[in-house]
């Protein structure tokens, strides 16, 4: 017997060509590959029916490993082999990792990215995550009989900066997947739950999973899906609850975790307590540390007590969001939960006051960003003819360092992508031929505040007067959210262009850290760059006035010149200070006592440009 497929009209390009892509979550804690199937989305389970697999690797030696629940079971014996929450560590530096040292990990300081190291050699969260990424496609694979996935979208913290964004790419090719997009997991989410469909109006999706916290608000119109404003915190999750739950009990029993196996006992025992009291009121901290067996009861207000400083932290995020957006909370129409750690009654308890109405969890909020990413990917590989539009937004504002240090931004933060930006640029000395350019992103105005992305260098500017030539940078966000730079010099065609592979290495705090400095030194700021930006003007007005000496002193007589110089010399002595209103006024005088000489320079080239030529010639 014949078996046919059926397919709603519109529903894939062809019923028997229905190419088979997939979402993936690559969380902290646990990792999910969801697809369509049957007409809805889904999450794939495996051989046992398990739809989770812990975000854990295990390097056993000869090229052996396990992945997921085995070795999660192994993590406290062998804890120094036996690799979890990797995603904490992805574009990351040793220095860049809070609280390094209750780890029971040997962490290798390697150019670019810390590494780890293992029984195979040192491995970096790449490495580790691409293992991961690799067992969710074999799952796919295997769930679809199928030896070849077209794509998979595969998600990212909203707040995720380009290191940790390119870090989540190279992991997925060297997984062999196809990346079609990397989405932001609140807007993975908002799709799970079908706010796009029949929803108007704001809403908040509040994020809180094992390393990570996300908070964006996200305006619905007929069909058109835009991220308003993001932020969160990429240090910030359930394991940090473990942590202060861990070291409150190791306390109590007096003891000290010194060992990678005592560590990690503490972690998984804490882990396992929190879980019960999300249900129950009491549970017990067990471990054995030291050879000592260590029990510490512990009841819901404890946790709480000692998670309550971590819920503030993301409540203040939610807070800073909204003034982002301006927005008032009673704006927002419902409010999205999701991550494992948005069980702990104190968090849904939090976030309801904070928005003054209870939020919504009848989606398991493990599954839910795989889910969402598995419809995205469903569209993007032409199955549906889903007119959803997805705007999301970038985190952190992109620019250029200028003469005297300070940032010109181009691409403003919460600015919506895929996007693409221009802006002209001049040379500031008389010949110049080349023009570096350093492409930096944060909030602040000078770019030692800043992070640096990349440098480059447009060479081949054909030499002319200062000021003359002009050069377009043009930068491109793409949907993935990172970013390439070109520069044009428009007279010659001369161009140069980067693709930014950011240094990983921006620390965890630092992006939060970035946003609250641009507010905190607003002020500072503005004096500041008004310093820099008059400094540049006298350096300019100098170099022109010296130059011009040169050429056409000779129209000058002794005293004019004189007078002249005393004026060069005297913005020279105030450029050096820090008074920006003393270096106008000097900038000014000077502009003001050579205007007589300009017009003695405008003239003589006048003059010689018509010497022995007729009337009618000119």
């Amino acid at each position: 017997m014949a078996l046919l497929q059926i397919s709603e009209p519109g529903a894939s390009p062809d019923p028997h060509q229905r190419r088979i892509a997939v979402g993936i979550d690559l969380g902290t804690t646990h990792s999910l590959v969801a697809a369509l199937r049957h007409g809805h989305a889904e999450c794939l389970p495996d051989e046992q029916g398990r739809v989770l697999l812990p975000s854990a690797v295990r390097y056993l030696g000869g090229g052996r490993r396990q992945i997921g629940f085995e070795a999660l079971a192994a993590q406290a014996e062998d804890a120094e082999n036996t690799l979890v929450s990797v995603k904490r560590f992805m574009g990351r530096r040793l220095a860049d990792i809070a609280g390094a040292a209750r780890l029971p990990y040997r962490f290798v300081d390697a150019p670019g990215m810390v590494a780890i190291t293992t029984r195979e050699g040192d491995k970096t969260p790449v490495e580790v995550s691409a293992e991961i990424l690799a067992t969710l496609r074999r799952r796919a694979e295997d769930s679809f009989d199928t030896d070849e996935l077209f794509g998979a979208v595969i998600t990212v913290p909203a707040y995720f900066d380009d290191a940790q964004r390119q870090a989540t790419k190279d992991a997925a090719q060297l997984a062999g997947l196809n990346v079609l997009r990397l989405i932001s997991e609140p807007t993975a989410a908002a799709l799970a739950y079908g706010l796009d469909h029949g929803s108007e109006g704001l809403y908040a999706v509040y994020d809180l999973g094992g390393g990570t916290f996300d908070i964006s608000l996200l305006r619905l119109s007929q069909g058109v899906f835009e991220v308003v404003a993001t932020g969160g915190d990429a240090a910030l999750g359930g394991d940090d609850v473990d942590h202060a739950l861990a070291d409150w009990a190791l306390a109590q029993c007096g003891a000290a975790a010194a060992t990678a196996q005592d560590k990690r006992a503490a972690l998984v025992s804490a882990r396992a307590a929190k879980e019960t009291l999300s249900d129950l009121d009491r549970a017990e901290w067990q471990a054995v540390i030291a050879g000592r067996d260590c029990r510490v009861a512990v009841d819901r207000a404890q946790l709480e007590a000692l998670a309550r400083p971590l819920v503030d932290r993301t409540l203040a995020a939610v807070r800073k969001v909204l003034r982002d957006a301006k927005a008032a909370r009673d704006e927002v129409q419902g409010v999205v939960l999701v991550g494992g750690a948005t069980r702990m009654p104190l968090v849904r308890t939090a976030v309801g006051e904070l928005f003054g109405r209870a939020p919504l969890t009848d989606v398991n909020p493990d599954e839910v960003v795989a889910v969402g990413a598995a419809i995205q990917a469903n569209a993007l590989a032409g199955n549906t003819a889903d007119g959803t539009l997805l705007l999301d937004v970038i985190a952190l504002s992109l620019g250029l360092e200028t003469m005297g240090g300070l940032v010109e931004r181009i691409v403003e933060r919460n600015t919506t992508i895929p996007v693409a930006k221009a802006q002209d640029f001049t040379t500031f000395k008389d010949g110049q031929t080349a023009m570096a350019i350093h492409v930096v992103q944060g909030e602040r105005d000078l770019v030692a505040e800043c992070r640096s992305l990349a440098r480059f260098e447009l060479r081949g500017i054909p030499p002319m007067a200062a000021g003359a030539a002009r050069i377009r940078v043009t930068f491109q966000v793409d949907a993935d959210g990172l970013l390439s730079v070109s520069a044009r010099e428009l007279g010659s065609g001369v161009e140069a262009a980067v693709t930014v592979k950011p240094s990983y290495g921006l620390a965890d705090e630092q992006i939060a850290q970035m946003l609250k400095d641009g507010f905190a030194h607003a002020e500072q700021d503005m004096a500041a760059r008004a310093l820099r930006e008059a400094r540049v003007e006298a350096g300019r007005m100098v170099l022109a006035t010296r130059s011009a000496l040169a050429a056409d002193g000779a129209l000058l007589d002794a005293s004019e010149r004189a007078a002249i110089e005393s004026l060069v010399a005297a913005c020279e002595q105030q450029a050096g200070g820090d008074d920006a209103a003393a270096i106008d006024a000097a900038v000014k005088a000077l502009a003001e006592g050579t205007e007589a000489f300009a017009a003695m320079r405008m003239n003589e080239g006048i003059r010689a440009a018509l010497a022995g030529r007729r009337l009618d010639e000119v």
